[in-house]
């Protein structure tokens, strides 16, 4: 129950619905104690007048009387009729408030759960699969309403109700009160034993159930390979096994539930069997009328319903504490990259790497040591090097997925741990190495690099990333749908998009993370040469392992197994012939016999 603390502020937030609700939940069950009153005076009314009508039987009174009788009646029907129209309106009057106040607090879970994965840095991704993270905002956030609405409905309802209840049987006959109650505590103890049982069972049934969606949700982003490779059999045993796990834990649960229902009933049963046989006593002895005993079977049956719903809803409640226990394990993670917004930057003007070095904390694989640069705005700088010497590692510190373990990066002189994160990302168009693009219109994934832009400038930028053609030749052109991840394009075409997109954007910081490498190097080159006009006056990082494509570049680093062991323009590298003038050798080794 300690994981529950956690909606414990929302339910202060929204204090004036459950105050309210818990007004609705009391003069509800208040009225609903005026019906075994009123049966219990209208019997013993109609025990009393009844002998009288066969004493007037032939005489001509007689049908008076009747009618007398009959009114009499139909006004204690009318009564209770009124009374449970009026105890009707206060429950829904209780729905309204209390079922309405744990949608609010079902929408503000949700959301604040969501805003803390936005937050999250990628490594937090790498650990976490994508199905865990949405059954914990969907199912759990739902299982945890059901607490805030129902459950604390049905058990402020019990609570009133058998205070309330019991008080009344008090006040008539302490003595048969007391053994119709006699079942109560044998009760209490299975609440208890299968509550323990429901708690761990739920715990099994959440983890068990996000299993099962992150392998339904990686076998339809990965359909492709599945299918391919003639794999759908194995992966569909999978599925099953899954499922079947699933399946019998979900069964354990409710055969523990399906047997705490007929206990309840049957202990209620015995209630009212007490309360019909000690109650038949006490008229016999003349100190108990009949009206009392249907009071007690209908206070009995009073009980009835809370105690059939004290199961359910003490399982909705460990339900609950297990989904928030989860939700907290998430909400409890810490951003490993925090913005501190202690400085502005209107304009980016250098960037220096300050002995930078960085191990990446999942693998403990050294991607980066010792690495110093200083690139001032304005300029074009090439990344360069072999596969794992580190050249989207510097990309991703750059853009502060990651912060460095030794060194610093230097924003116009300042700290980039200093400076306003937001502010800093808003001036920098990233492309990343496997790009991404939103299961929307072609338009739309342009224009959400800068959602403000019209259509014509997205077909603008479309143009200048050399994907305009392709996207005219799509059936809808720009209003395409790409489908999931851009299923329906090919890798150059969602390259190209992601270009256009982070264009859009008019960053003065471009950082282009070896974008490209799904065109053709003659395509690359029209695209590089698009830019021109494009790139003027903007800060440009282009990772690329292409060296062909940047002899124009102002700068070029060559990165060689985490180190910066050459920089200058292509020809000071190529006249060294040291690394750089090794791989621009290979590759054009490789182009001639290609």
């Amino acid at each position: 129950m300690k994981s529950l603390f956690a909606i414990n502020k929302y339910l202060y937030k929204y204090r004036y619905l459950l105050g309210l609700g818990m007004l609705f939940v009391i003069t509800s069950n208040i009225f609903s104690l005026f019906l075994p009153q009123l049966m219990r005076i209208g019997i013993e009314q109609i025990v009393v007048y009844l002998p009288y009508s066969n004493l007037f039987e032939g005489l001509s009174v007689h049908p008076d009387f009747t009618d007398l009788v009959m009114s009499l009646i139909i006004f204690f029907c009318a009564l209770i009729i009124i009374t449970t129209l009026i105890r009707g309106g206060l429950m829904f009057l209780m729905r309204q408030t209390l079922i309405v106040m744990s949608r609010h607090i079902e929408y503000d879970q949700k959301n604040e759960l969501y805003q803390h994965y936005q937050e999250l840095t990628p490594s937090f991704y790498k650990r976490n699969n994508t199905g865990d993270l949405m059954s914990r905002i969907s199912e759990d956030v739902s299982r945890v309403r059901m607490y805030t609405g129902p459950a604390i409905m049905y058990i402020a309802g019990l609570v009133v109700t058998f205070a309330l209840v019991i008080y009344s049987m008090l006040s008539i006959n302490p003595y048969l009160t007391f053994w119709t109650l006699l079942p109560l505590p044998l009760l209490s103890y299975s609440i208890f034993k299968v509550s323990k049982i429901v708690n761990i069972r739920s715990e099994g049934i959440q983890k068990t159930l996000s299993g099962l969606t992150s392998k339904a949700q990686e076998s339809y982003s990965g359909i492709r390979v599945i299918q391919g490779y003639a794999r759908d059999q194995q992966v569909q045993e999978e599925f099953e096994e899954l499922a079947g796990q699933y399946k019998e834990e979900s069964l354990g649960l409710a055969k523990v539930e399906a047997f705490f229902g007929p206990l309840m009933l049957f202990l209620v049963g015995i209630s009212t069997l007490l309360a019909i046989y000690i109650g038949g006593n006490e008229v016999a002895r003349g100190r108990f009328t009949a009206g009392n005993i249907a009071e007690f079977v209908v206070y009995i049956n009073m009980l009835t319903w809370p105690v059939a719903s004290l199961g359910w809803a003490v399982s909705l409640v460990q339900r609950a504490a297990a989904s928030q226990k989860r939700i907290n394990e998430f909400l409890d993670t810490r951003a490993d990259i925090v913005s501190k917004d202690l400085v502005q930057v209107p304009s980016i003007e250098q960037i220096t790497f300050d002995h930078v070095s960085f191990t990446y904390p999942d693998t403990g694989i050294r991607a980066l040591k010792d690495v110093s640069f200083s690139i001032r705005a304005g300029e074009k700088v090439a990344i360069v090097g072999r596969t794992g010497s580190g050249k989207s590692t510097l990309a991703e510190l750059l853009v502060r997925d990651y912060d460095p373990d030794q060194g610093r990066i230097l924003i116009n002189g300042k700290d980039l741990k200093d400076i306003s994160l937001r502010d800093f990302r808003q001036q920098t168009g990233y492309v990343p190495q496997e790009v991404f693009l939103f299961s929307d219109t072609v338009s739309n994934n342009i224009r959400f690099g800068r959602p403000d832009s019209t259509d014509v400038q997205a077909m603008d930028f479309a143009r200048i990333a050399s994907v305009y053609d392709d996207i005219m030749d799509l059936p809808k052109q720009f209003e395409t749908v790409v489908g999931e991840r851009g299923v329906m394009l090919s890798g150059g075409q969602k390259q190209r998009i992601s270009i256009a997109r982070a264009l859009i954007k008019d960053p003065s910081l471009i950082i282009l993370d070896d974008c490209l490498s799904a065109v053709d190097a003659k395509t690359e080159k029209t695209i590089l040469a698009n830019f021109e006009d494009t790139w003027k006056g903007k800060t440009v990082l282009l990772i690329t392992h292409r060296l062909f494509t940047v002899k124009n570049f102002d700068k070029i680093l060559v990165l060689d197994d985490g180190e910066l062991v050459e920089w200058g323009d292509h020809d000071t590298l190529y006249r060294k012939q040291s690394t750089y003038y090794e791989l621009y050798q290979m590759q054009l080794k490789e182009e001639v016999e290609s």
